[in-house]
């Protein structure tokens, strides 16, 4: 009753913090640049990462405390970065890569196969495993950045995530008691409703740490069970490591750079369609944007649990998804540029 007790304390006092923050325009979303004036320029609190952190650093520190620790280093420089301490973004991805660097190397992190030859050639070779270690881990840090963008998406998403590694844990031994796990999706739910409802977003700080242990827990759950196919994992990352690397690709085409924002990706442009056909309020075409984007995710998700182990079958998969992607977003882009040609 008494550990009951103080998670409700923890939560009613979270709540009362972040009443605080926002109330003193402490911390807030809005700085009037032009990637944030999409969905409005009301001053929103970037507070969730602080909570989810301290949650994260509680729950797994005896689990392992440089996991912990190195979560808690790129939570600090999304937290600079949230507070325009750190404003450059090539100086944020040059300690991104330092941090992540040593977060490979210190955790002995090493992605073997792939399952793709070329690639597992290299791979034999211990620097280029490293490499590609943090090659990974830095797109899908970034790219969970990018996907914060609507209510609920991030949170939504990377929830789907760790029901399914909760789901993989009883199969793959990563030796997480079952109730840090359900206090983990307690404290992300607790967060959703908040960030919904426009009491605060995530923030670099929130989707920096998420993308982090996600990508730490889904690379050990395949060093511990190489029966699961890598392209599961692949599978259940796509959506924020290429929507990273299509911005990339995207922005050099447009000769821009790729490290620049701007209001053109995919969760952006289903908002922008739905509010322009005027079906719902602002704040319901955020919500209503983000939950087609989830709900999608997770039936993939559902339909790719179904074969674990057949590395054709989630390849498939994911041929499928980007494919769905593109044939979307060239609509959604098109319809854009109509819309605003026309006025």
């Amino acid at each position: 009753m008494n550990f009951f007790f103080l998670i409700f304390i923890s939560f009613f006092g979270f709540y009362l913090l972040n009443n605080y923050f926002k109330n003193r325009n402490l911390l807030v979303n809005y700085k009037g640049q032009k990637h944030q004036k999409f969905l409005g320029s009301k001053n929103i609190p970037l507070s969730g990462g602080i909570f989810l952190v301290f949650s994260i650093i509680l729950l797994f520190n005896n689990y392992n405390f440089f996991l912990c620790l190195f979560i808690f280093l790129i939570f600090c420089i999304g937290f600079a970065s949230d507070t325009n301490f750190l404003s450059s973004p090539k100086l944020r991805l040059l300690i991104q890569s330092s941090i992540i660097i040593c977060f490979v190397l210190l955790l002995d992190i090493e992605i073997y196969e792939t399952k793709f030859l070329l690639l597992d050639r290299l791979l034999e070779n211990i620097y280029f495993r490293y490499f590609f270690s943090t090659f990974c881990l830095l797109i899908l840090i970034n790219g969970s950045n990018f996907i914060d963008g609507l209510n609920g998406l991030l949170i939504g998403y990377f929830t789907s995530i760790i029901l399914i590694i909760f789901y993989l844990n009883f199969y793959t031994y990563l030796e997480i008691e079952r109730n840090i796990i359900i206090l983990l999706l307690s404290t992300l739910f607790y967060l959703f409703i908040l960030n919904i409802n426009n009491k605060l977003f995530m923030g670099d700080s929130g989707s920096y740490a998420l993308g982090l242990m996600c990508g730490y827990f889904l690379i050990k759950i395949y060093e511990l069970n190489q029966e699961i196919s890598p392209y599961f994992i692949i599978l259940l990352l796509w959506y924020p490591c290429f929507e990273n690397l299509f911005s990339i690709i995207r922005k050099f085409s447009f000769r821009k750079s790729p490290i620049n924002a701007d209001n053109n990706h995919l969760h952006q442009l289903v908002f922008f369609y739905l509010k322009k056909k005027k079906t719902f309020k602002k704040f319901n075409v955020n919500n209503t944007a983000s939950f087609l984007i989830i709900l999608y995710n997770l039936l993939v998700f559902i339909v790719s649990l179904n074969n674990l182990s057949n590395s054709q079958f989630q390849i498939i998969l994911v041929l499928i998804n980007i494919i769905i992607y593109l044939t979307v977003y060239f609509k959604l882009f098109t319809f854009k540029y109509k819309i605003n040609s026309s006025y």
